[in-house]
């Protein structure tokens, strides 16, 4: 408690700060953390005080924006782009979701844009999932790969993200085959752009070896979860994963004796932030979205 304390006072201090040097963007986002942490002291009212408030100058900015967007198109469509992600930050997905559809709109005109076409809908997908409009998704992720093939290559651990949650979302409409070709080709991707031993590979593996278990092939369902367990013992012998890893692995050789469990729902990888405003870089990928990244 006395930390968060702490930390609010900073985030104060922090807001005084940048509201002094005009810095719109990152004070919005210092008020939705305060929200954040007025909320895990308590204090509500203070917490949804300060949403309202953050909220009221998102709008008031996306109204501005309007009036900008056909003499200013690819900085009104960066802007369109933050802004999501500070709605997406307050749980506001669908508003996220349309800013992000503006600007799409923005960026299809524009040849040149096909890097930031390709994350922007990458990450309109991904809140489709989240929000559980999977069919929705799949148009918007499909799209991704192919722009972000053409500007990244193949191989790029973007693309290997994008095809682990399109595969989640095939498996979501009971279409398993088609979930495993995809699974396999992100696992393949992930592998060999992030080494097999990553997180977020092992991931992809531990996806393969559910959509096998949901086919009832229980023999390659435990071939692949028996590599997930390899992969988190390179991690440590106490790490949670590997605890959970080796419990799933007993839960499949239960079904495969004929014993029915409850399949465990698949997980969408969060995706990497593709900056409108860095278009010539290639993304980073963060990964501290993880309680938001499963489809339920």
């Amino acid at each position: 408690m006395e930390e968060h304390e702490k930390a609010l006072e900073q985030n104060q201090l922090s807001q005084r700060v940048l509201k002094n040097w005009g810095l719109s963007s990152e004070l919005l986002r210092a008020e939705i953390d305060a929200a954040n942490m007025q909320i895990a002291l308590g204090k509500y009212d203070e917490a949804i005080n300060t949403l309202k408030d953050s909220k009221r100058c998102l709008e008031i900015a996306c109204g501005n924006l309007d009036k900008k967007e056909t003499v200013s198109p690819i900085e009104v469509a960066e802007a369109y782009c933050e802004i999501s992600m500070l709605y997406e930050n307050m749980n506001e997905f669908e508003t996220a979701i349309s800013l992000l559809k503006r600007t799409l709109a923005i960026l299809e005109k524009r040849p040149q844009e096909q890097q930031s076409e390709g994350g922007v809908s990458a990450r309109t997908g991904w809140l489709l999932l989240l929000k559980g409009e999977v069919p929705q998704a799949i148009p918007y992720l499909e799209n991704a790969v192919e722009k972000l093939k053409d500007s990244f290559g193949s191989r790029h651990f973007g693309v290997g993200y994008i095809y682990n949650n399109l595969g989640a979302a095939y498996l979501e409409l009971d279409r398993p085959q088609s979930a495993t070709q995809i699974f396999a080709v992100a696992k393949d991707i992930l592998d060999v752009s992030l080494g097999p031993h990553h997180a977020d590979s092992i991931e992809t593996c531990q996806n393969l070896s559910k959509v096998y278990s949901a086919m009832g092939s229980y023999t390659l369902a435990i071939e692949f979860q028996q590599r997930v367990i390899d992969a988190w013992e390179g991690h440590g012998p106490s790490t949670e994963e590997l605890r959970e890893a080796r419990h799933a692995l007993e839960e499949l050789k239960t079904k495969a004796r004929g014993t029915s469990t409850n399949r465990v729902p698949t997980k969408a990888l969060p995706l990497p932030q593709y900056s409108l405003a860095s278009r010539n870089s290639q993304p980073s990928i963060p990964l501290t979205q993880n309680s938001a990244s499963s489809i339920q």
